[in-house]
């Protein structure tokens, strides 16, 4: 068994309270099943989500999404959230712009189980539907027109995932899969999706740290960077 760190410790003790119970987790812990996983909540923003197998589990560079979104969408907006997942970042931006509404579509309908549990968790369920859906395939937005569309879609190359940590690899691989070159997704959301959106509107997503001047070069994007100087978010105003 290796050494917990202070954090697993913690959280384990909180949320398991018997020896076996413990020792379960533990086991599990050592398996390389994800923390998140085990305890089945993970905390995003200010917000408190349910994580299970079915979602990704939610990271702090997904952050910056939800702060442009707070910043950035104008009174009483609608926006989309495309591989919507656990919902987190949908689910914050309406837990902090009280005058907003969304639509989240995911094609995982375990995905969206969870995430409409999200919803009522953080006490947004009035205001969000939920789609179940495959974005490159289909266009479930059909003809609506929204303010903003946001997406944290997969973006690893194919080759590249099964390099990955085995506590990454436990996450479900449709939502890491981005394609060969990893761009699938963005070549889709960029080119149809935008459509979909409102003269002075803009799509805004989350991007691998080495993806930046693909999409800038592709599609005009402007390029963010996160809290530690790597290429994270890429927006395109319409």
């Amino acid at each position: 068994m290796r050494k917990l760190s202070h954090l697993e410790e913690e959280l384990l003790r909180e949320h398991f309270k018997t020896d076996a119970e413990y020792k379960n987790a533990i086991d599990r812990l050592d398996n390389r099943e994800p923390l998140a996983y085990i305890i089945g909540e993970w905390y995003f923003y200010d917000e408190k989500y349910k994580v299970n197998e079915n979602c990704l589990i939610p990271r702090p560079d997904t952050e910056h999404l939800v702060e442009y979104l707070i910043k950035n969408l104008p009174d009483n907006a609608v926006f989309a959230d495309l591989c919507t997942g656990s919902g987190c970042i949908a689910i914050s931006v309406l837990a902090h712009r009280n005058d907003v509404k969304a639509v989240a579509v995911d094609i995982s309908q375990g995905a969206i189980d969870i995430a409409k549990e999200n919803a009522a968790l953080n006490s947004v369920s009035d205001r969000i539907t939920f789609i179940c859906s495959d974005v490159l395939s289909d266009n479930p937005l059909n003809d609506g027109l929204f303010n903003a569309i946001v997406s944290n879609p997969p973006y690893i190359k194919t080759d590249v995932i099964d390099t990955l940590e085995k506590e990454v690899l436990n996450e479900p691989r449709i939502a890491l899969d981005g394609g060969n070159d990893g761009l699938d997704f963005y070549k889709k959301i960029y080119t149809e999706y935008k459509n979909n959106v409102i003269p002075s509107g803009f799509i805004v997503t989350e991007i691998g740290y080495d993806q930046g001047n693909d999409l800038k070069n592709l599609f005009g994007c402007d390029i963010y960077k996160d809290y530690g100087g790597n290429d994270r978010v890429a927006v395109l105003y319409i």
